[in-house]
C-alpha cells in the first residue's frame, strides 16, 4: 500500500518522536493524515499492548508473545488501518509486521516462516509501502531508553528494555538482514545523530516516495 509508512528500530531509537514530526510535516502540507502505533491504535490492541510491555510479564513464553501481536495487529488492521487507507489517508504507523520479524524471530528465535504466515493472516493483503529503519547502534540506543523511562516515568511499559544486550543486538541484526532483503521497501536511516539531522532525512525519503517536491519540519 504506497500510502502506508512504517518506522523501525530498536529501543531508543528516536522513532516515536520522530514520526510525530513526519505526521506534522504531512498536515502542513495538507495531506490527510494518521498516525497510529503497534502493538496498540485501538482499544482492544491497547489492552493487548498493556498485557505485552507490562515489566512484571517477564515468564511470557515467546510463542504467546508472538500470538499476542497477531491477535493486536488483526484487530488494528481491520478497525484502523484498512479503512483509513481506503479513505485515502497516508497512515503512519510505529511498528509493524519487520518488528515480529526481528524481535520474536531473529531475538527470540521463532520459526521466521511461522511469522510470515501469521503476519499474512492478521494483515489480510495489508503491507507497507515504505518503511523507516532507524538504525543506531545498540549501546547508544538502550542507554537512551533507560533514561527516558526514568524521566518519563515510563517503566510500565519496559518490559522490552528489561532485555540483554545480546537480544537488542540480535533484534538489530534482524532489522539489518530485513533491509537487505526488502531494499525499495525498507530505507536506512542513519539515527546516531542529531535529532533534526534525523528529521530532514526522514522527510527527504518520504517526500521522494509521495513525490512531494519538499516536506518541511
Amino acid at each position: 500500500m504506497h500510502n502506508f509508512i512504517t518506522l523501525e528500530g530498536i529501543e531508543g531509537c528516536g522513532k516515536t518522536s520522530q514520526i510525530k514530526r513526519l505526521h506534522a510535516a504531512l498536515q502542513t502540507k495538507d495531506i490527510p493524515a494518521l498516525l497510529t502505533r503497534e502493538p496498540g491504535g485501538c482499544a482492544i490492541a491497547d489492552k493487548i499492548r498493556s498485557i505485552l510491555l507490562d515489566p512484571y510479564h517477564t515468564h511470557m513464553v515467546p510463542t504467546a508473545e508472538l500470538l499476542l501481536y497477531a491477535a493486536a495487529r488483526a484487530q488494528h488492521v481491520e478497525e484502523v488501518i484498512r479503512p483509513e487507507l481506503e479513505a485515502g489517508k497516508v497512515v503512519i504507523c510505529d511498528r509493524f509486521t519487520d518488528a515480529t520479524m526481528a524481535y520474536q524471530g531473529y531475538a527470540r528465535g521463532l520459526e521466521l516462516g511461522t511469522i510470515k504466515t501469521l503476519a499474512q493472516l492478521a494483515c489480510a493483503g495489508i503491507e507497507p509501502g515504505l518503511t523507516l529503519w532507524l538504525d543506531l547502534p545498540v549501546e547508544v540506543g538502550i542507554k537512551r531508553a533507560l533514561q527516558r523511562n526514568h524521566a518519563q516515568d515510563s517503566r510500565a511499559e519496559a518490559r522490552f528494555d528489561q532485555e540483554s544486550l545480546l537480544f537488542h543486538s540480535r533484534v538489530q541484526h534482524g532489522y539489518a538482514q530485513l533491509q537487505t532483503e526488502n531494499p525499495q521497501r525498507i530505507k536506512r536511516i542513519d539515527a546516531d545523530a542529531s535529532f533534526d539531522q534525523v528529521t530532514e532525512r526522514i522527510l527527504k525519503v518520504v517526500a521522494q516516495h509521495l513525490e512531494l517536491s519538499r516536506l518541511n519540519p
